[in-house]
Order: structure tokens, then C-alpha cells, then sequence
């Protein structure tokens, strides 16, 4: 299923935990990062604006923000910052710009022009606690406007912005209200910006036109290698692989964009928002609100974060053309986008949860852990008249690993004499997690939390300790069609180390 003219782009390992672990050769890292501690990223740009607002930055950085990022007219509905709202996100493969020596260190080739190698469709929802990423495979066959039919990559080639947001409305039914644009070849910088990213794979990568070998494993690459890695189809699945590693990829970006270890250094901080920042192109209503945007967004943690499949009917199709594609199920697609329109959650929550009465803190330990501390965002509550409590809890949790995003809070009865871990439907893995870190708390489920967590300090107030998490790996991906919609987290992507 491959199309030779067709090969490059950023689209990184998914379904790719590998339980062999390597010694990563040791990458160039460089000083960069971003604002804030958020949320459902835009591909590897998209990522910073939201970091970059969530961080509390003042408000003066919006004259900034807006003459960094270009404005592109894509046609899009457009819509206010409040409200439920769908971004479509393009990644763009433009070398005219490269020199010939960096085309060759990149394995670029040296066409010229531009190619659509990535689109996703983010669904922020109506009170944007949650982000949906769908990516859409650019070897779709399907019609494009005024053009028949075609793979739905071709529509940029053919009428830019403006047709890419009309064919992706078209064949998902739903109204695009954003849009933004990704130079790919930027992905490199956000990479290293954040130090290199750690990727996955169940199976060997031969692939002499990138110059990428591994073995199955986990390895830590820095952003050239990375984008190798992103750019290969030298598996079985081949641009249906892509879309499992990209998503992969985009989680460790997320994961590590909202770690300690970006938010507290100034410089990677700093060096983060300025690398992508430019390299992003988005619609001129958005350019203008982002921040406002990001800010909204500042308490999504890689839980909130769903990565969903589009259930195919075919997985090589030949066309009329004799070209390789894919078709989608049409009636498993039109319950996608219909849930997602909808807004209703795509990750099936877990199968058994205890009751909402307190649970002994013996029982979180009962079953292995699944959910490190760096993959959960709690909210720490002050359930006593103890002065200070709630931060030095929360600054514990931080200590040993936890994301606690928010100051401490208060409850308004502070007759708390245990502490406890209350946590939404669907979240109790990460609970026990959190609960095994403050022996004797108990567990308690409140349908009225949502997918939230939280910890209400009690006058017995155990100092977090930290966890071991035992991560089981996930299957190799099926190269067979997906009848129905299927979700993960995106801490469910992240490599399991």
C-alpha cells in the first residue's frame, strides 16, 4: 500500500510498546520549552500555543504571539473561544527553503512545492475539559470538490487551505472552525526543544530511504531522527503505521511539554515557545484569540487527551488509477464523527469500579499499578483547619512525580479526618495510583467529578511517597480493517519504559 511519490512527513509510532529495552545511542539535546501545563496539542506546533497559554503568561505576549504566527485565509467557519469547536491541523512538507546538503542529512529528496503528509481533526468540547485527535489517512480515497476522485491528500494540491477544510467537511460531516498549519520540517526543532523524545516499536525498521534502523524497543531520539522515524512506511501497515507513531509521538511531545522538567526551566521554557511558534500557519481568528484559547485549556492533562481510529472498510484498495488506498467504513465513520459532534466520550472507561463508599487503602495495592505519577493531574484540596496543609501536600505530589497544575484549594467542611482520593467514572486506574502514593488514603468514586481527581488532605496526612508502575506492553497492531471507532489516551500512547 505505498505510493512512492508520496513519502514523507510527520507521522511517528502508535500502537508501539516494545517490551525489549535498548540503550538509546546518546542524541543532541538542546535548550528549549514552553509555557504552561495543558493540554490537547496540536500536532507538534499546536502543542506550544497551548503550553504557551496555560502557563498564565501575561497578556502582553498577545502582540507577540500574533506577528509570530502567519495568518491563512483556509476558508473555516471560525467561532468564539467558549463553545465546542473542531481545529483541523495540516502538516505541510516544504523544502524549497533547504540547502542542498540538508536535503541530503534529512533523506528529503528535492522536490520542490508543497505536500500534505499529515491531517488531524481536533475536537476541543463544549466546556474544553477534553480533546478528541482524529487522524485522518492521507491515502483516503475519496471526492474531493470539483476535482472527483482522489486520495484526500490532493486536496491541498489542488486548491491549498480553502479545499483541504471543504473535502475534510464533506467526507466527516463535520464543520471545521480552525484551522492550522504545520511545516513539518519544524517538527525537528520542537523535538529537540524538549530535550528528544522517546519512541516505541513492536517491530524490526529497515528503511534504506530514511537511513532508520531499530530493532524492536524503546528508544530516545532527538528531532532528525525522529523525524525518520515519522517519515518511514517501511512496515506492514505502512501509512496507517504513520498514524499509530504520530500519535504515539504526539503524546510523549505532550507528556513531555507538560512535565516538571519543562514547566520549571525558564530556558527550555522559553526556547520551546519560540521554535513553534514558527512554524505554524493558522486561520486569522484564531491567530488572534489564542492565548485565550490556550488558557481555557490550561488544566488538560494526557488523560484528557483521546486518540481515535477511523474504522476502514478496506485497508488496500485499489482505484481506478491502479494507485493503493484506503476506504473508510462508512456507516463506523458516521458514528465517529456523530460521537464526537456530540461529545461524547470515546475511551470505554474501565470495566469494574469500586463503589462511592470509602475504599481501605489496601485494595489500590491488590492489582499492579498501570499509571505512573507522571501521566496523572490531581487537584489537592485543604480538608482541615490546618493552615498550609494543602500546599505542602500538593508540593509533595509534585515531588515524586504527580502533575498538580492548580494552587491547593479548600473544601468547605473541613472536618476531614482521613485522607482521601476521590476521582470520575473511568479514572481508576490513575486513582490508585495516586492513593498508593499516600498510604491510607481511601478511594472514593464520585460520578458528579467527571474524569477529574482529587485529594482531600485529612487531619492524618501521610507524606507522598513514590510509586513503582508496572506497565504491561501493548500488541503489535492488526493489519486487518477496524470494523468500529476505537480510542486511546494519550497516556495510554505513551511508551511504557
Amino acid at each position: 500500500m505505498r505510493d512512492p511519490e508520496e513519502d514523507s512527513g510527520v507521522q511517528v509510532g502508535g500502537d508501539a510498546y516494545g517490551t525489549v529495552r535498548v540503550n538509546p545511542r546518546r542524541e543532541r539535546r538542546s535548550v528549549r520549552g514552553a509555557r504552561s501545563r495543558r493540554r490537547g496539542l496540536f500536532l507538534a506546533g499546536a502543542l506550544s500555543c497551548a503550553v504557551l497559554g496555560g502557563s498564565g503568561v501575561s497578556w502582553s505576549l498577545t502582540n507577540y504571539v500574533t506577528t509570530t504566527i502567519k495568518s491563512v485565509d483556509a476558508g473555516v467557519a471560525g467561532s468564539q473561544s467558549t463553545g465546542a469547536m473542531n481545529i483541523l491541523v495540516v502538516g505541510v512538507d516544504k523544502r524549497d527553503d533547504l540547502s542542498r546538503r540538508q536535503q541530503n542529512e534529512l533523506k528529503l529528496g528535492r522536490e520542490v512545492g508543497q505536500r500534505t503528509d499529515t491531517m488531524m481533526v481536533l475536537h476541543l468540547s463544549e466546556d474544553h475539559t477534553k480533546v478528541t485527535v482524529v487522524s485522518l489517512p492521507r491515502d483516503t480515497w475519496t471526492t474531493i470538490p470539483g476535482q472527483g476522485s482522489h486520495k484526500l491528500n490532493a486536496a491541498y494540491q489542488f486548491g491549498g487551505p480553502k479545499l483541504t477544510v471543504q473535502t475534510v467537511q464533506d467526507v466527516t460531516g463535520l464543520t471545521i472552525h480552525h484551522y492550522v498549519e504545520v511545516n513539518v520540517l519544524g517538527f525537528i526543532g520542537v523535538v529537540d526543544s524538549l530535550g528528544g523524545v522517546s519512541v516505541c516499536t513492536p517491530v524490526a525498521i529497515n528503511d534504506p530511504k530514511t537511513a532508520l534502523m531499530l530493532q524492536p524497543g524503546t528508544y530516545s531520539l532527538d528531532g532528525v531522527r525522529a523525524l525518520a522515524y515519522a517519515r518511514t512506511r517501511a512496515t506492514a501497515r505502512s501509512d496507517l503505521d504513520r498514524i499509530d507513531r504520530q500519535q504515539q509521538v504526539i503524546s510523549a511531545l505532550l507528556n513531555q511539554a507538560l512535565s516538571g522538567g519543562t514547566l520549571a526551566n525558564p530556558v527550555k521554557l522559553a526556547s520551546f515557545v519560540n521554535t513553534t511558534l514558527g512554524t505554524l500557519q493558522v486561520d486569522d481568528m484564531l491567530r488572534k484569540d489564542l492565548l485565550g484559547l490556550a488558557d481555557q485549556l490550561k488544566n488538560v492533562s494526557t488523560d484528557d487527551v483521546a486518540f481515535a481510529t477511523i474504522p476502514l472498510a478496506d485497508v488496500d484498495y485499489k482505484t481506478p488509477t491502479g494507485e493503493s488506498a484506503v476506504l473508510w467504513d462508512k456507516d463506523g465513520a458516521k458514528e465517529l464523527f456523530r460521537r464526537i459532534a456530540a461529545d461524547e466520550t470515546l475511551v470505554k472507561p474501565a470495566a469494574s469500579t469500586p463503589t462511592p463508599t470509602p475504599t481501605p487503602a489496601a485494595s489500590p495495592s491488590a492489582a499492579p499499578l498501570t499509571v505512573p505519577p507522571a501521566r496523572i493531574a490531581v487537584r489537592v484540596l485543604n480538608g482541615t483547619t490546618i493552615t498550609g496543609l494543602g500546599a505542602q501536600t500538593r508540593a509533595g505530589l509534585q515531588r515524586v512525580g504527580f502533575l498538580v497544575p492548580e494552587i491547593a484549594g479548600n473544601t468547605p467542611v473541613k472536618d476531614f479526618k482521613e485522607t482521601v482520593v476521590r476521582y470520575g467514572p473511568g479514572r481508576e486506574d490513575s486513582a490508585r495510583t495516586v492513593a498508593a502514593a499516600l498510604p491510607g488514603a481511601d478511594l472514593r468514586l464520585l460520578d458528579t467529578l467527571g474524569d477529574r481527581i482529587e485529594v482531600v488532605v485529612g487531619q492524618k496526612h501521610p507524606e507522598p511517597r513514590k510509586v513503582t508502575v508496572e506497565e504491561t506492553a501493548a500488541p503489535a497492531p492488526s493489519a486487518s480493517p477496524t470494523a468500529s471507532p476505537t480510542a486511546k489516551t494519550a497516556t495510554q500512547n505513551i511508551c511504557k519504559k
